[in-house]
This record gives C-alpha cells, sequence and structure tokens, in this order.
C-alpha cells in the first residue's frame, strides 16, 4: 500500500507512466491544476508555495525510495520534480500580482511560464545540468527543476524591469 501512494506520489497520479514526454504532460496539468486553484478556487498563493515547499521536502524521501533499486536514478516516469519546478514560477508570479487581472493577460503569462519552464528543463543550461549531471539521487532529480523553476522566475523579472 505504501509503494503503491508513494508510486501515485512520485508520478503525479499516473502522468509519468505516459509513453511520450511525460515531463511536459506533467508542467502542463501543473500549470492547469494551479490555474484553476488560483483563479477558480481563490486559493492564496502563499499557502499554495507553502504547500509546494512541503511537497518539495516529501519529494526528496519519496523519489529517493522509488529510485532505490533502479540503475537509472533518474526515470522519466518520477514527474514530481516537474510539478515543484513548474509551480515556482507560477506561485511566485501569483504572490506579486495579487489582485484582479485580465484573464488574457494571466492566460499569456502561463504560457510563457510554461514554455520557458520545459526550455529550461529540456536544454539544462548551468547550474541544471551540473544538478542533472552530479547528483544521481533525489536531490539532483529535484533541484535541476527548481532550477528551471528560478530560471523562469529571474527571466520575467528581467522582462519586467525592461518593460516598466
Amino acid at each position: 500500500m505504501i509503494n503503491r501512494i508513494n508510486f501515485l506520489f512520485v508520478t503525479l497520479f499516473g502522468i509519468g507512466k505516459l509513453k511520450k514526454i511525460p515531463g511536459s504532460y506533467a508542467s502542463l496539468a501543473t500549470t492547469f491544476f494551479l490555474y484553476f486553484l488560483f483563479h477558480i478556487f481563490n486559493f492564496s498563493p502563499n499557502y499554495v508555495l507553502i504547500g509546494v515547499i512541503i511537497v518539495f521536502l516529501i519529494s526528496l524521501y519519496s523519489v529517493n525510495i522509488f529510485i532505490k533499486k533502479l540503475d537509472n536514478k533518474d526515470p522519466k516516469e518520477v514527474v514530481i520534480d516537474e510539478f515543484i519546478g513548474q509551480s515556482i514560477p507560477i506561485c511566485l508570479y501569483e504572490i506579486a500580482h495579487q489582485g484582479t487581472r485580465e484573464t488574457s493577460h494571466v492566460l499569456t503569462f502561463y504560457f510563457i511560464m510554461f514554455i520557458l519552464f520545459r526550455i529550461f528543463d529540456i536544454t539544462k543550461p548551468y547550474p541544471i545540468s551540473y544538478y542533472d549531471k552530479n547528483f544521481k539521487n533525489s536531490f539532483g532529480v529535484i533541484m535541476d527543476d527548481v532550477c528551471a523553476g528560478l530560471y523562469v522566475v529571474a527571466v520575467l523579472v528581467l522582462y519586467m524591469v525592461i518593460t516598466s
């Protein structure tokens, strides 16, 4: 039972078992999930960010348990790291832009954050590549996506500074 719950957690309820591009599907599902949390159910982005931090901490243990007996220490079915990495820029965007906004503006930024996150996660510029290559454990699996999410934040902050 515990192994099944851990499997569902690290694969984001089975999204990681999809044959093609499970990381992109997990990022997309995360983007939709967070949009609904923030704009349909009006959850506080501060509380959601705390939840993401808790998921991060649990993931360090859960992913380690999942990959313990595997030869590949970064299997494609583990996509909880995409959830964490994609959540970082969206939560920080929502914290920075609280209040009423046009839906088209929000959707545009969500789309940009999704695309940028996927680009950084796939191309793995430094230090993303450092974590990916040098840490063959749950820390490496998760931190490369955290860095990709932080790169998205950096690009958006740069954009906002330039355009303001």
